[in-house]
């Protein structure tokens, strides 16, 4: 999944196996602790440990998404270490957090390339990704974002970048092609957030609906952080739009959402991976119900997945969005490591974009030449009410 630094309003997500103090102090203690202790136990006698670094935002509005990351890799990490590890070396995860921030998940970067890291599975956010892939690249690391979407981060001939995650052009295609198809009738808005990932899934979405003919009525942007979308929504109710296409996150997608609601306009929400958070919905409120949304189809469901689901049940730990991404980035670093029968990033990269299938627990994985997934990994989600009262998403039949 992107984007420049949001500020404003933050959202506490709690991350490891139990409930703690969710303030931003105690939660960037908590952080830089976990950073330093490796994951799944002491090195194995003998073996020797091999660094994998994870990077995401740990703290701050998007942390929902990083703890998705985290957990993903942790879990992982741990059902690896159990099996022998990687090559005989068991893994010892280290932790940054770039609070979204291209800036900060650069240091990161760099911090995670003094620790000797050889392989990071991040970032979240497009516009962190794509600057620290370029001192990953110095470094001679491996790059596997689970969540970094926009086609940028793989179109620049690069050795070391790699996703588990589709890539915004094909959300966008699905995006729009799914308004010009079942929405044609409908007025159009577009909004998105000026960022790396917004902007550019808007537009993607925007080029799809124009080629079939669908016009929207409404084209606009907003600064991330921002907390009062009166002027925006005035906008909408002025061009009469029925459906407004958000490209953006949760945060900022929620509060237009709630204020949408609040002023009387009932024009339907449609949003992609970004909002794939249960938060979207707190944010909201009820009116979330009734979201359209684009994502990969749900790896919860799969049969691969069902063993891993389990243990993340036994750590009361929701497995949304791209913690299955995460856990699979991990499963195709060992996997390519031993095919190549080396730890040497770039050997492992070789395999990587080589004709290899690998399997993980959103199905099957193979790359192309750039470092992209070779299937097409979008459909649609509607957000419905569940009996429990709460509303989430729910993948389309």
């Amino acid at each position: 999944m992107r984007q420049l630094l949001y500020a404003g309003l933050m959202l506490a997500t709690a991350f490891g196996l139990a409930a703690c103090d969710n303030s931003p102090k105690s939660k960037q203690e908590s952080d830089k602790k976990e950073a330093a202790a490796p994951s799944g136990g002491d090195a194995a006698s003998g073996g020797g440990t091999i660094k994998i670094a994870v990077g995401g935002p740990l703290t701050g509005p998007n942390a929902a998404f990083g703890a998705q990351l985290k957990n993903g890799a942790d879990q992982a990490a741990q059902d690896i270490n159990a099996a022998g590890g990687i090559l005989g070396k068991r893994i010892e995860l280290v932790f940054g957090d770039d609070v979204s921030d291209p800036k900060q998940g650069v240091s990161v970067a760099n911090s995670f390339a003094g620790e000797a890291a050889k392989f990071v599975v991040g970032h979240f956010n497009s516009g962190v990704s794509i600057p620290s892939s370029d001192v990953y690249a110095e470094n001679g690391m491996l790059q596997i974002t689970p969540a970094s979407t926009n086609p940028t981060f793989t179109e620049r001939n690069m050795w070391n970048v790699f996703r588990t995650c589709g890539r915004d052009d094909q959300q966008g295609t699905v995006a729009g092609n799914y308004i010009a198809d079942q929405l044609k009738d409908k007025k159009i808005a577009i909004v998105h957030d000026k960022t790396t990932y917004g902007k550019g899934l808007a537009d993607e979405t925007k080029k799809a609906m124009n080629a079939k003919g669908v016009t929207e009525v409404l084209y606009e942007g907003i600064n991330t952080g921002e907390k009062d979308f009166s002027a925006l929504i005035s906008k909408i109710k002025e061009a009469g739009a029925d459906v407004v296409y958000w490209g953006g996150l949760h945060t900022e997608g929620g509060l237009i959402l709630r204020q949408m609601r609040d002023a009387g306009v009932m024009a339907t929400m449609m949003g992609a991976d970004g909002i794939a958070t249960d938060e979207f919905a707190a944010v909201a409120g009820p009116g979330a119900e009734g979201t359209l949304m684009t994502f990969a189809p749900d790896p919860q469901k799969r049969p691969e997945a069902k063993a891993v689901l389990d243990k993340f049940a036994a750590r009361n730990f929701k497995p949304e969005a791209y913690t299955l991404y995460s856990y699979a980035a991990m499963q195709i670093i060992k996997q390519a490591a031993e095919q190549a029968k080396s730890l040497d990033p770039k050997k492992v990269a070789e395999v990587m974009h080589g004709d290899n299938v690998f399997k993980t627990v959103i199905g099957d994985i193979s790359y192309d030449k750039k470092g992209d997934i070779t299937r097409l990994d979008y459909t649609m989600y509607t957000w419905k009410k569940q009996p429990d009262g709460r509303v989430t998403y729910v993948q389309n039949d």
